[in-house]
C-alpha cells in the first residue's frame, strides 16, 4: 500500500517535469532573473517607475514601421513609411516593407502585378529623435492575357 501511495505522489511530479521540458529554460531564466532582481533591491518603486517609463518610450511590441497608404487613382497608390523613434535594428528594411505591402495589396485586389514608379528614403530630423522615413508610389497592372481576372 505505501508503494502505491508513493507512486501516486511521484507520478505527477514526473509528468509535470515532462510538460516543462520544452519551457524549462525559460522558466529557470525567469526565476533566476526575479531572484537576482530581488537580491539587488531592484523592486524598489523608483526602479519600477523608471522601467515603466523606459518601456512606454521604447514600446518593444509596437511595429517598427508606421505605414500610411493613400489611393491616388484606380491604379496608383502612395505609401508613406515612418520608423518609430527608438528602434533596435530595422534601418535597412524600408524597401522590404514597401514591397511586401505593395504585393499584399496587389494580391488582395486581384491585380496581376505592379510597377514601382518612385521610391525614396530619408531622415526626418525632429527633436529629440530623428525618424527614418520612406515614400513610394506604385502603379498596379491588370492582366492583359486574362482581362476578366
Amino acid at each position: 500500500m505505501p508503494v502505491r501511495v508513493a507512486l501516486c505522489l511521484i507520478l505527477p511530479v514526473f509528468t509535470g517535469c515532462a510538460l516543462l521540458q520544452d519551457h524549462g529554460t525559460k522558466v529557470a531564466a525567469g526565476v533566476g532573473a526575479a531572484l537576482t532582481a530581488s537580491e539587488l533591491d531592484l523592486f524598489e518603486p523608483e526602479f519600477i517607475g523608471g522601467a515603466l517609463i523606459a518601456y512606454a518610450i521604447y514600446d518593444p511590441l509596437a511595429p517598427t514601421w508606421d505605414i500610411s497608404v493613400t489611393r491616388l487613382d484606380e491604379e496608383r497608390v502612395r505609401f508613406d513609411l515612418r520608423m518609430k523613434r527608438l528602434a533596435t535594428g530595422g534601418e535597412g528594411e524600408a524597401h522590404q516593407v514597401f514591397v511586401r505591402n505593395a504585393r499584399e495589396i496587389a494580391e488582395s485586389k486581384g491585380f496581376a502585378g505592379y510597377d514601382v514608379m518612385r521610391f525614396e528614403e530619408g531622415i526626418d530630423s525632429t527633436r529629440p529623435f530623428a525618424h527614418r522615413v520612406a515614400s513610394g508610389e506604385v502603379r498596379y497592372r491588370r492582366s492583359r492575357t486574362f482581362p476578366g481576372i
